[in-house]
């Protein structure tokens, strides 16, 4: 089984997916390095996997979830907003599938490796 990497932002305040959220991609092997940038379709999710099986690489990464432009784009956020850019480091050692999962709301979030 080769790696590969996924996502799925969920707006928990509003009890529904967090459709149109820019993420970038990073590798932080040396210098950080970009690897690609997707937005979250409808469902919350990426149309593809972030890092395909065919990339994928064991080492340590960064996920960046631009929340703050997006919650800029929804009827009730607060201003000025508590949350902007939220990082997630990780490393992915083995070739496995790593999901990781962002709960967002406008003033907390959580995350974890999900399945």
């Amino acid at each position: 089984m080769a790696g590969y990497l996924t996502t799925h932002v969920l707006d928990t305040a509003r009890g529904r997916p967090a459709a149109g959220l820019r993420i970038t991609l990073y590798a932080l092997e040396g210098e950080r390095r970009c690897l690609r940038e997707l937005v979250t379709n409808a469902d919350g999710r990426t149309d593809g996997p972030i890092l395909p099986a065919a990339e994928f690489r064991p080492g340590r990464y960064e996920l960046l979830f631009h929340v703050g432009e997006w919650l800029d784009g929804q009827d009730d956020a607060p201003a000025p907003r508590f949350l902007d850019q939220v990082p997630i480091r990780f490393g992915m050692a083995e070739d496995d599938h790593y999901h990781v999962p962002l709960l967002i709301s406008p003033y907390g979030y959580s995350t974890y490796r999900g399945s």
